[in-house]
């Protein structure tokens, strides 16, 4: 299991996430949505133990009772 950076929601299978490098670090994403907002601001994100987990105000396709996206 591993975490979307962006809204903190598990994804079962880090072989299907979406992936990032930043910085020497890899990075995983829930949907293209999470991974384009880190993309714009990584420094939102990173350093600071993540602290986006949950709703972090945008809406749209869902995932299984978790709408981060």
């Amino acid at each position: 299991m591993v975490k979307c950076t962006t809204c903190g929601m598990e994804i079962a299978d880090e072989k299907a996430a979406l992936k990032l490098e930043y910085e020497g670090e890899l990075y995983y994403f829930c949907c293209e949505h999470c991974r384009d907002a880190f993309t714009q601001n990584p420094e939102k994100f990173v350093g600071k133990g993540h602290e986006h987990h949950g709703h972090h105000g945008h809406h749209g396709h869902g995932h299984g009772g978790h709408s981060c996206c």
